[in-house]
């Protein structure tokens, strides 16, 4: 496992300043969010595979369009 270097704050890692990791996280918790509510329509755990696949589908490009716009504000 990598090592943060000494004084080097955990928030400051390169995980915590790369944008692509972020955005990563980001999509990540929308996809957790859809399967949450898939998953509550379908009555049963829909799993985190059909989730992603749905949500890249159906939703991804929108989501990204909206979150550029949010950034850029």
């Amino acid at each position: 496992m990598h090592e943060l270097q000494k004084g080097q704050p955990e928030g400051e890692s390169f995980a915590g300043r790369s944008s692509l990791y972020a955005q990563w996280l980001a999509e990540r918790d929308e996809i957790l969010r859809h399967k949450w509510i898939e998953s509550e329509k379908a009555g049963k755990d829909i799993g985190f595979e059909k989730a992603l696949l749905d949500w890249t589908r159906n939703h991804r490009a929108r989501w990204r369009s909206e979150r550029r716009v949010q950034q850029s504000a």
